[in-house]
C-alpha cells in the first residue's frame, strides 16, 4: 500500500481512482464499511483505492484545545486500512489555510486534479470544506461537472455497547474513558489498542516481584479509565498476556498517570527503548490503595490470576 503525506506526494501519473474521505480514527466497524465498499467498487472498476485523512484532527485546527483523544494513531490507521485492501493512504496536513478551502475548492484541488476521482463512497453525514459547509449532496451535485460518480454508505451499525447507539468514534472514545473496554472492542471489531515507548518508572514492580513494561504513551491517546486490566503486550513480533495497570499508582502516592503492562510468566524481558502496543481485553477491577504491602502483593496475584484465565480464554 502508497503511503502519501500531502498533495505534492501523490504521482504525477495518478490516473483515476476511487476515493473515501474522512478522519477515520479507530477504523472501527462502520468505517470499515465504507472503506471496504470502496476497495470492493475499485476492484469492479479496475481501479486503485485511495482512503484522504488529515493530521492534525481538524477540530484540533477549528477549535484550539479540543483535540480529541485518538483511537488509532495514522500509522496504526494505516496497517488497518491495508489490511482492508486499501491501495493508498493520503493524509493531509491539516492547517489554517487549508480548513479555509471552499467545498467547490476541496473537490477540484483534491479529487479531481490531484486524485483523478471516478468514485466517492461517504458516510450520508460526510461534511467537507470551510466551517463543514460541504455535504454529499453538494459532491453529488459537483460529480456531474467533474466526472466523478457518488455512493452513500449507511455506516450505522448498531450492538450492546453503549446501550445501542450507532457505533462511533465518539462513542468509543467514552466507552474507553469509562473503562468500558469490552464495549469498545465490540464497535473496533478488536481491541483497543494503546502504544508508546518503553521508559524507565520507579521499577517499584520489579522490586515487588513483577516487573512491568511503564508505556510512556503517543500524545493525545485515549487511554482507558484507571483500573487494572487483561490484555495483550506487544513486543517484537510476540504477543504476550498480560496484567495492565493504568492510573496514578495510589499505593505509592504518585501523581502521574501511567500505563504498566506485567507480562505474565515472562523472566529477564529486556523491553527499554522499544515502541510497544498494549491491547485491553478486559478491566479486572478499579484503582486502590490497601492497608499493606502484603495486601497489595496479594491483590496482585489475584489480578495477574484473573488476567491469565481472561486472556488463557480468548486469543490475542
Amino acid at each position: 500500500m502508497q503511503r502519501w503525506r500531502g498533495l505534492e506526494d501523490i504521482p504525477q501519473d495518478w490516473g483515476r481512482s476511487v476515493v473515501t474521505i474522512g478522519s477515520y480514527d479507530g477504523v472501527h466497524r462502520g468505517h470499515q464499511l465504507i472503506i471496504g465498499r470502496a476497495v470492493e467498487r475499485a476492484r469492479e472498476l479496475g481501479v486503485p483505492s485511495v482512503v484522504v485523512t488529515f493530521d492534525p484532527h481538524p477540530s484540533e485546527v477549528v477549535r484550539p484545545g479540543s483535540h480529541p483523544p485518538l483511537l488509532a494513531p495514522h500509522h496504526r490507521r494505516a496497517e488497518l486500512m491495508a489490511e482492508l485492501g486499501v491501495d493508498a493512504v493520503l493524509v493531509l496536513p491539516f492547517t489554517s489555510e487549508f480548513s479555509k478551502l471552499s467545498p467547490a475548492d476541496f473537490i477540484v484541488k483534491v479529487l479531481v486534479e490531484k486524485l483523478h476521482a471516478r468514485l466517492v463512497i461517504e458516510g450520508p453525514n460526510f461534511r467537507f470544506g470551510h466551517k463543514a459547509a460541504g455535504n454529499v449532496s453538494f459532491l453529488a451535485e459537483l460529480g456531474g461537472t467533474y466526472d466523478y460518480e457518488v455512493e452513500v454508505v449507511d455506516l450505522y451499525v448498531r450492538g450492546e455497547a453503549g446501550g445501542g447507539e450507532p457505533f462511533s468514534s465518539t462513542l468509543t472514545r467514552r466507552l474507553v474513558a469509562e473503562g468500558d473496554v469490552e464495549g469498545a472492542a465490540e464497535i473496533l471489531g478488536r481491541p483497543h489498542r494503546v502504544e508508546g515507548v518503553v521508559v524507565r518508572g520507579a521499577q517499584r514492580g520489579r522490586e515487588l516481584g513483577y516487573p512491568t513494561a511503564n508505556v510512556e504513551t503517543l500524545p493525545h491517546t485515549a487511554i482507558p479509565a484507571d483500573g487494572v486490566y487483561a490484555g495483550w503486550l506487544i513486543a517484537d513480533g510476540e504477543c504476550m498476556p498480560a496484567a495492565i495497570s493504568v492510573g496514578t499508582n495510589p499505593q505509592f502516592d504518585g501523581t502521574e498517570r501511567t500505563v504498566e503492562a506485567y507480562a505474565i510468566d515472562r523472566v529477564g524481558l529486556d523491553l527499554y527503548g522499544l515502541h510497544v502496543a498494549v491491547d485491553f481485553l478486559a478491566y479486572v477491577r478499579g484503582q486502590e490503595k490497601f492497608a499493606s504491602i502484603e495486601a497489595l502483593l496479594d491483590a496482585i496475584a489475584a489480578d495477574v490470576k484473573r488476567a491469565r484465565e481472561l486472556t488463557g480464554a480468548q486469543d490475542a
